[in-house]
């Protein structure tokens, strides 16, 4: 299979609109990973019982693909790593994802820190692969974006990340209401999007399947700083590698360029790990 390159027009879309939608990119193998994705979670208790707990809207496992080789070998599809070696360079970070067994509504937010630790400074780029594993639709739990909230700066995505969070005050409207697209999916279909663009999710079921795959451009050695922070991230999920056992024991030298980096600035994550343990109960769920 010749590996996936973006067109002109395709990077295009994204730059302005912030998301990109391939309709049955992955449907060849949907059934494997589904299969897989379902004995990973039973391998760690199956999951909520489609109830909110102390809050909870989700299950999450963090590192997710990880966890299986054959999920593992998303990262060599020449389809997925086309995709995002036409957005990142060939070089491109891959720093882990998470699978998730979703409950009811998920509010407007970036996946990036928009405005607090690095205020001043654009976010940091990243790019989501998103997989769902059962049907969506707009009022039962499909991805819903903004088209061109992923402009930091921008007078417009600026006014949208202060006033999504409180729609109802702000705006008097729901959340639900707010003018978006909602991008419909089947299993199969794969969704890539900028992680600055604002997203949510309304009307779904109680234990909707996903999972993601994050990656971004290779850290610059005057940026290791940054990555060392991302890293340090995971301390919360108890993981002392951002990666799984499975991804490093069946890696590729190709899947090792997208590993390397994050395997070379990781040394400090286990200390992270004890000190987050030491004022958390129990690990994150997302």
């Amino acid at each position: 299979m010749a590996k996936y390159t973006l067109t002109p027009q395709q990077h295009a879309f994204i730059d302005l609109f912030g998301y990109l939608v391939f309709p049955g990119l992955l449907r060849d193998r949907i059934d494997q990973i589904i299969e897989d994705f379902e004995a990973i979670f039973a391998a760690h208790g199956g999951g909520h019982d489609g109830k909110i707990h102390d809050g909870a809207a989700r299950s999450c496992i963090v590192p997710f693909i990880d966890q299986s080789e054959s999920l593992s070998t998303l990262l060599d599809d020449p389809r997925v790593d086309g995709i995002f070696s036409s957005l990142l360079g060939e070089d491109y970070n891959y720093l882990g994802g998470d699978g998730n067994f979703y409950v009811g509504d998920t509010q407007w937010h970036s996946d990036t820190d928009w405005s607090g630790k690095r205020r001043g400074k654009p976010p940091r780029l990243y790019y989501k692969m998103a997989l769902y594993l059962d049907p969506v639709t707009a009022d039962s739990g499909a991805l819903r974006l903004i088209p061109g909230s992923q402009h930091y700066g921008d007078r417009y995505a600026e006014a949208l990340e202060a006033s999504l969070r409180a729609a109802p005050d702000t705006l008097g409207i729901p959340g639900s209401d707010i003018p978006a697209v909602a991008l419909e999916s089947n299993p199969g279909d794969v969704v890539v999007f900028n992680q600055n663009t604002k997203h949510s999710a309304w009307g779904g079921g109680n234990r909707r399947r996903m999972f993601t795959l994050n990656c971004t451009y290779r850290f610059a050695d005057n940026e290791l700083h940054l990555l060392r922070n991302e890293i340090a991230g995971f301390a919360r999920f108890w993981v002392e590698s951002p990666y799984g056992e499975a991804m490093l024991r069946t890696a590729t030298p190709q899947r090792m360029v997208h590993l390397q980096q994050v395997l070379a600035n990781k040394s400090h994550l286990p200390a992270a790990v004890r000190k987050a343990k030491e004022t958390m109960t129990e690990p994150a769920r997302g």
